[in-house]
């Protein structure tokens, strides 16, 4: 069904809007991109994306508190984009095997143009 623009500027949207993604799929995107609002964050997934460590171990190599960094692991956690396993009274955290914790981390990778360590 074609949609009747208020206004004709003579381009031909009918394609475009037919294949449009629906709200839905836009706040999903939406709620992948708000990860990439916080340095903190994007350094910790960076890191989980190339190890498996535990809350304490991360806090140190990002010199920050166990609480700021469980906040964001929860944050990333939430949105699907790292795992965790317990071993003993530790936990674990580690980027997600998904389509999208890859794609994301590729991204961050991209737009500040550092290279993986082992790649």
């Amino acid at each position: 069904m074609t949609k009747q623009l208020p206004h004709d500027h003579g381009q031909a949207m009918e394609h475009e809007l037919d294949h449009m993604p629906s709200a839905g799929e836009f706040q999903t995107a939406a709620e992948i991109f708000k990860q990439l609002g916080d340095t903190s964050r994007l350094r910790i997934f960076w890191l989980l994306c190339h190890c498996e460590e535990c809350v304490i171990n991360i806090s140190s190599m990002v010199e920050m508190s166990s609480p700021a960094v469980s906040h964001h692991l929860k944050q990333l956690k939430t949105a699907g984009l790292i795992v965790s396993r317990r071993e003993g009274k530790e936990v674990y955290y580690k980027a997600a095997e998904t389509e999208k914790a890859q794609l994301l981390h590729h991204m961050i990778e991209s737009l500040v143009k550092i290279a993986c360590p082992g790649h």
